[in-house]
């Protein structure tokens, strides 16, 4: 006669998982992904900022078009443009960004100041 199985075998179940945690331990370290460096500025009382300061500033409106001094720039001529005003304002750049703006639009905007020559770049909502 057969005898009955009374014992569950976790051996399997074991083994599995620690194949599965091998795998979490050696794939976690490559997920760390590099992000904007973004510092925050403290709060600045108004009559501390100095009025001469020659800032340009660009908007980003929420359907994703730049304008520089009320004029639309198309995003292909947005580089050109900003290194013709950059000279100007050499304080750097100020992006009023409306709030329905999206990241890719103003990231876009970042780098094409940084390629024309922007040091100084800070954003805001509008």
């Amino acid at each position: 006669m057969r005898d009955t199985f009374n014992e569950i075998n976790i051996t399997p179940l074991t083994d599995i998982f620690l194949v599965l945690l091998i795998i979490m331990m050696v794939i976690a370290p490559l997920l760390d992904q590099q992000g904007l460096n973004l510092t925050v500025p403290e709060n600045v009382a108004e009559e501390q900022v100095q009025k001469d300061t020659k800032i340009l500033t660009v908007n980003v409106s929420a359907d994703d078009k730049y304008y520089i001094d009320g004029e639309e720039v198309p995003a292909d001529s947005l580089e050109a443009a900003i290194k013709s005003k950059a000279v100007d304002f050499p304080d750097g750049m100020m992006i009023e960004s409306d709030g329905d703006a999206t990241h890719g639009a103003v990231v876009k905007l970042m780098d094409s100041a940084r390629n024309s020559g922007v040091t100084s770049i800070s954003v805001s909502e509008v």
